[in-house]
């Protein structure tokens, strides 16, 4: 009898790690599914981090450009402000008659007209009015862009 339970136990033995082996198998498939599906979530919440980072970004790049573009627009204000002033200041101060009354009095007229100019159009204004310019005159504006990229590239040359 020993020999039929020994006997017993070997054919059932191949039959339990069979079993054991497809079980095994089928715990390792499901396992596999499951790090898929796992890998697939950890990917998208990555890639869904990944566009928000990126349209935070793009919003912070677009508010800091409307800043500067304000603060420009501001300082271009200021700035005609400043040469309205000078040229109301220049006018009472300078003399008022003879040569010197004649071209003083013509540059005040200038710099009160450049200030208000800048007050009321700003860097929009100034772009519009240069792309205006050009379109009407690109023969001259292609050899005035000339000619400061020359003085401009004679200039840098000679620092080095």
């Amino acid at each position: 009898m020993a020999g039929n339970t020994h006997a017993t136990r070997n054919q059932n033995e191949p039959q339990t790690t069979t079993q054991s082996g497809s079980g095994m198998g089928d715990r390792a498939k499901e396992m596999a599914a499951s790090l898929g599906e796992k890998a697939k979530e950890a990917t998208s919440a990555v890639a869904h981090k990944a566009e928000n980072a990126a349209a935070t970004v793009g919003q912070k790049a677009d508010d800091a450009a409307s800043y500067v573009g304000h603060k420009a627009e501001d300082a271009t204000t200021a700035v005609g402000g400043g040469l309205k002033s000078l040229g109301s200041s220049l006018r009472e101060k300078a003399p008022h008659e003879g040569m010197i009354g004649d071209a003083s009095s013509a540059v005040a007229n200038t710099l009160e007209r450049t200030g208000s100019y800048l007050q009321e159009e700003g860097l929009r204004g100034i772009a519009d009015d240069m792309t205006n310019l050009i379109r009407r005159n690109p023969i001259p504006a292609l050899f005035i862009g000339i000619g400061v990229g020359f003085l401009l590239a004679r200039a840098l040359s000679h620092r080095s």
